[in-house]
């Protein structure tokens, strides 16, 4: 067997002995690595002074965006390297999209190993890039190469998880994406000490970290691919029996669409709609968060009764400390909300679970400027930690609400396509938000109250996406593949039948992944991919803790 068969989807079709509790930690150790996009702004800080060391050589005010590509002799400015975000939600969507379909056909170990080697791979090129002082090479390797690293990363487990929990469809996909979220509690602070080890007077210590994490990222993730198994054909976890006929699974299909049906499918648009505005207004208020709170709550935030410009450096500083404890607040409840809602999502049903996301949503950004205005501090953070936690719920319960619609055999494809909502609202979100703000404050209006007409902008957002999501019914027959149509797809999937595999498992051939139900080997997995997303959350709340003193 050459080297390379290895990751053949064949090669992953489980034993009927496999625990399927095993995936999860599998696409766990993937997300926890990619997530780490989240927690790149750790890196700004030190970036813009990369040459200066301890004070940015600053570069001339007429210098464009292009020329400081390229430019070796002054610092980068934090806006510019901001611009990674962009290109990582851009490339992460359109990849997503565009592979959507290989990876249903290559399967999920082929995708986790191009992951890892793009993921990685981007960030040894931005070390070369920081080490040169090249942006360039920051935005080509991290963000470009690493971006399609994340599409990939992101979407891989998706169909395989689907599939292994028919049971337990959000649930399955919510333990997933939590590691998506929750990438950033991790990484940013083990980044953090890296560079203070790598620190030296004649370098902050990004570079060097960069290449550290690349090779943990990379072991993990290889780890990761490699465990991934998909399950045969047919297959169903014991003594289930899918529901037929019931009043809350109305929306759930036993048929399959393909992938390139899609972009003419009205329910298609309709949930990319809704995904799109309901992050354009997550991803705006998560990327403000901590300004929004010191500049309306100013200097109550230490006890002291003076607005934000009356401040003095000193206690611009103490604000800024419980700024930073709210943003890691609100971290927590994005990766708390993609497991609790996604799992709320099994017993509710999809549909209504967003719609319980878009009323309570539009309900609490409504209430925002109130709660802002009579300086009521408890209620303005409840209402942002609440809207966060749908943000994150709204990407773990988006999987499965597509294999309700448009069943499981393509859906990680139709997930990747649908992504690229994701990449429409990283870019509307940030930029809405920002020019508002800008405006407002440029035409005298108190930075305090400078964000009241975003909060009633985002709440019609809101509210256009209840529409779309209370438009959804369930697909045409039309659209539906069929037997002759999926038999075809099955086989360019390398799809098992459970009975023919079970007949070669007990012969031990076919490639076959023949595993235990031991549990110690689950205790592992889960122990791995546990211990360092609890150490996470620790050191999290640690710092969210200062908020509350």
């Amino acid at each position: 067997m050459a080297l390379l068969d290895v990751l053949d989807k064949e090669r992953t079709i489980a034993a009927p002995s496999f625990n399927r509790w095993l995936v999860p930690p599998a696409a766990l150790a993937i997300h926890l690595c990619i997530g780490m996009a989240y927690g790149f702004s750790v890196f700004w800080l030190p970036l813009s002074r990369a040459i200066g060391i301890k004070d940015p050589v600053v570069c001339a005010k007429e210098m464009s965006l292009l020329a400081e590509l390229f430019t070796t002799t002054c610092d980068w400015k934090i806006s510019s390297l901001g611009w990674m975000y962009t290109l990582f939600f851009v490339f992460l969507g359109s990849s997503a999209a565009l592979f959507g379909g290989w990876l249903e056909r290559a399967g999920p170990r082929k995708a986790g190993v191009v992951s890892a080697l793009c993921w990685c791979g981007g960030l040894i090129i931005s070390a070369i890039g920081i080490y040169k002082h090249q942006m360039w090479m920051m935005w080509l390797g991290s963000g470009v190469i690493g971006g399609i690293g994340l599409g990939l990363g992101y979407i891989s487990p998706v169909s395989t998880l689907i599939k292994w929990f028919p049971d337990r469809r959000g649930m399955a996909t919510g333990m997933a994406i939590m590691g998506f979220g929750g990438g950033a509690v991790i990484g940013a602070p083990m980044a953090a000490e890296l560079m203070k080890h790598f620190a030296t007077p004649t370098s902050v210590g990004v570079w060097e970290t960069f290449v550290v994490m690349a090779v943990i990222y990379f072991v993990f993730m290889m780890a990761g691919a490699l465990s991934y198994r998909v399950p045969a054909s047919g297959w169903k976890p014991a003594g289930w029996t899918p529901p037929v006929n019931a009043k809350t699974n109305t929306m759930i299909t036993q048929r399959h669409v393909h992938v390139k049906r899609v972009w003419g499918i009205p329910q298609f648009w309709l949930i990319w709609w809704v995904l799109c505005l309901n992050v354009t207004a997550g991803i705006g208020i998560l990327g403000m968060a901590s300004p929004l709170l010191q500049e309306i709550f100013g200097g109550k935030l230490i006890g002291v009764d003076l607005a934000f410009n009356d401040l003095s450096v000193a206690q611009k500083a103490s604000i800024a400390a419980v700024g930073a404890s709210f943003a890691g607040l609100l971290s927590l409840f994005n990766i708390g909300g993609r497991f609790v809602w996604a799992s709320c999502s099994d017993y509710l049903g999809r549909k209504p679970t967003y719609s319980i996301f878009l009323v309570l949503g539009f309900i609490l950004y409504m209430s925002i400027p109130s709660s802002a205005h009579a300086n009521n501090l408890f209620l303005f953070v409840a209402a942002f930690c609440i809207i966060l936690s749908m943000y994150g719920g709204g990407f773990a319960t988006v999987p499965a609400y597509l294999a309700d619609l448009f069943g499981t055999q393509m859906v990680g494809a139709i997930h990747g396509r649908l992504l690229t909502a994701w990449s429409a609202a990283g870019v509307f979100g940030p930029v809405l938000v920002n020019y508002i703000r800008e405006y407002q404050i440029a035409n005298g209006v108190p930075k305090a109250q400078a964000y009241d007409v975003t909060m009633y902008v985002l709440a019609g957002m809101i509210a256009l996406g209840l529409l779309c999501n209370l438009m959804v019914r369930p697909i045409a027959d039309k659209y539906f593949m069929t037997d002759d149509e999926l038999a075809v797809e099955k086989k360019l999937a390398h799809d098992r039948d459970v009975s023919v595999n079970a007949g070669m498992a007990g012969k031990g051939g076919g490639g076959v992944v023949a595993i235990n139900r031991n549990p110690a080997v689950t205790a592992f997995a889960w122990a791995a991919v546990g211990i360092p997303l609890s150490i996470g959350i620790w050191l999290t709340l640690q710092k969210a803790a200062v908020f509350f003193k």
